[in-house]
Order: C-alpha cells, then sequence, then structure tokens
C-alpha cells in the first residue's frame, strides 16, 4: 500500500510528493525545497519513516518544481526521471530563476526518460505514465490504478487547470489531454496536484469552470 506525504515548499507554494510503502521503499516526485531548512524537513521525514528513497522523478520542469533535484539526486545517488519533451525547460532551471532573482544551479545529474504508458513500480506497487502537455511540453502524471490516485503535477487543479501562458504552453491541447487522459479515470480517483488543495476527479468534471461544455 503506497503512503503519501505533501510538504509545500518555495516561495512559489509548490506541492513536494513523498511516496512510500510499508517496506519503506519511497518514492520522491518534484522535489521543491528552495529555502534554508526545507531539504532538511524533507530528510527528517525521510529518516524518521526509515526510508529508502529508490526514485527521482518530476511531473514537469518549471522553476518551483525542480529546486531540488539537483540536491536529493546527489544525496541518494538517484537518476532524474522526465518525459524526454521536458528536457528543454529543465536547461533553462537557472536563467528562469535568475528572472525571478532566485537562485538555482542547472541539474548536472543522469537523466532517465520516461513515456506514455510506462509503469513505475516502487515494491509491489506501480504507477502508469500519463503523458498530458498542455501547461509544459512534456507534462506527465502518474496514475496508481489500485489505490484510484493521481499524481497530476500543474495539469489539473480543484476548480482549475495549468497556467498555459508559458514557453510551451497550449491551452487547448491542455484541455484536451485533462479530458482524455483524467477524465477518463474513475471518479473517485483523488487528484493530488502540484500546487494547492486535493480534489477529485468526479468534483472537476462536474465543477472545474474550464472544463464545462
Amino acid at each position: 500500500m503506497v503512503n503519501i506525504k505533501v510538504f509545500t515548499f518555495n516561495p512559489f507554494q509548490e506541492n513536494t510528493y513523498v511516496l512510500y510503502n510499508e517496506t519503506g521503499q519511497a518514492l520522491l516526485i518534484d522535489p521543491g525545497c528552495y529555502f534554508p531548512g526545507e531539504l532538511d524537513m524533507l530528510e527528517k521525514f525521510i529518516t524518521e519513516k526509515k526510508l529508502r528513497v529508490e526514485q527521482l522523478v518530476n511531473t514537469h520542469c518549471h522553476l518551483d518544481h525542480i529546486f531540488g533535484n539537483q540536491a536529493v539526486s546527489q544525496k541518494w545517488a538517484l537518476p532524474l526521471q522526465i518525459h524526454s519533451w521536458e528536457k528543454v525547460v529543465l536547461s533553462h532551471g537557472g536563467a528562469t530563476a535568475a528572472m525571478y532573482n532566485l537562485e538555482l544551479d542547472d541539474f548536472t545529474g543522469q537523466l532517465h526518460f520516461l513515456a506514455e504508458g510506462d509503469t513505475i513500480h516502487l515494491g509491489e506497487d506501480s504507477f502508469t505514465v500519463l503523458l498530458a502537455p498542455g501547461h509544459s511540453p512534456g507534462s506527465i502524471c502518474l496514475y496508481c490504478a489500485a489505490q484510484h490516485f493521481v499524481i497530476g503535477g500543474d495539469v489539473l487543479f480543484r476548480d482549475s487547470i495549468g497556467r498555459t501562458d508559458l514557453p510551451g504552453g497550449d491551452h487547448q491541447q491542455l484541455l484536451e489531454n485533462i479530458r482524455e487522459k483524467l477524465f477518463t479515470l474513475p471518479e473517485d480517483t483523488i487528484v493530488y496536484p502540484g500546487h494547492g488543495p486535493e480534489t477529485t476527479i468526479g468534483y472537476e468534471k462536474k465543477n472545474n469552470p474550464f472544463l464545462q461544455v
């Protein structure tokens, strides 16, 4: 069974996720650690829970989701798993940070590319990669069918959707992917987004103002 711990980090209030099971295996998604103490907070939780961090994934590579990539990759000797279309976004991380008067060293670790339909395993638990561009060129979501939840990145929020005015964004593409990739999931599927509170597929189908016909 997968347990989910969320931390809200950095100036953009980004949700960083730790997924872990009863054997102590852990997957880190979108480590946004930026302010002093945030990485320590993440490490303290992992130590107290006696977790073994085995994988590192970015749902997409916008600035607020990648602040902690380098530190996490180095500490636990992990490659960074992203969709190949996000490589160009990742490569501009440092320059983008400078535009906000923030500091970020570009990621120098190993990359592993994920594709639509790939399966990420965490012990006996598994997550299906759903490719859902529109907010970012290679945005992915991770769907756990066994427990009816999806880690959605910035694709879908409670009563909202990801912004599409950044480089590589496409509003119509995002709407199509939400309808085709997420709204086809069971309505009780919990959506854990990159910002803000969790929601469900059923709630968003009925209430999200961006997706009403």
